[in-house]
């Protein structure tokens, strides 16, 4: 079936607001400027979202694609997540501009909050592991405080370590949260 004009420049508008939202944060991104990012005029940029922040979380709508854990013997589970994370953070520009928005915007940070608790605390459950949401907050602190000192402050040598070298890091503090008790 053939892609309508409609679908195109939706998917424009989102992948303008991606980037602009990413650049500038939420607060200084404008309607106007994501409109002529994508080539359109402002108007439907609200023809399609209606507002700023109903066009901000479509933009952010991400799934962590969190692979399946099941197999994996627990003291791997944190290396195993680790990568997956980093992969992920590299991967796709929507979460870090989703980060670096959320520390100043409050519709940012409930979206980040709703991407880790909808989607990391379900699969710590299928693996049985105990307090499934307050270890996902864990991993989550883990997470997100290493991607904001590597991908939004860039600090050195954080922003440059690679993935092994991260996984050995983080890898057995994620492994503790997940398998240890407190």
């Amino acid at each position: 079936m053939a892609e309508r004009k409609s679908d195109r420049t939706r998917a424009a508008i989102l992948a303008a607001a991606r980037e602009r939202f990413g650049a500038d944060g939420y607060e200084r991104a404008t309607i106007r400027a994501i409109a002529a990012d994508a080539a359109i005029d402002p108007a439907m940029v609200m023809r399609y979202f209606g507002t700023k922040e109903k066009l901000f979380a479509a933009a952010a709508e991400f799934d962590l694609r969190l692979p399946d854990l099941g197999d994996l013997p627990p003291e791997e589970l944190g290396d195993a997540l680790v990568r997956h994370f980093v992969t992920r953070w590299e991967g796709d520009d929507t979460l870090r501009a989703l980060l670096r928005s959320s520390v100043t915007n409050e519709a940012a940070a409930d979206r980040m909050r709703d991407i880790f608790t909808a989607q990391l605390a379900p699969t710590l459950r299928a693996l049985a592991v105990e307090e499934p949401g307050v270890r996902a907050g864990l991993v989550a602190s883990q997470t997100l405080g290493f991607a904001l000192c590597r991908y939004i402050l860039e600090i050195a040598p954080i922003a440059t370590m690679s993935h092994d070298e991260v996984v050995a890091w983080l890898g057995p503090t994620i492994t503790r949260y997940l398998t240890s008790s407190p």
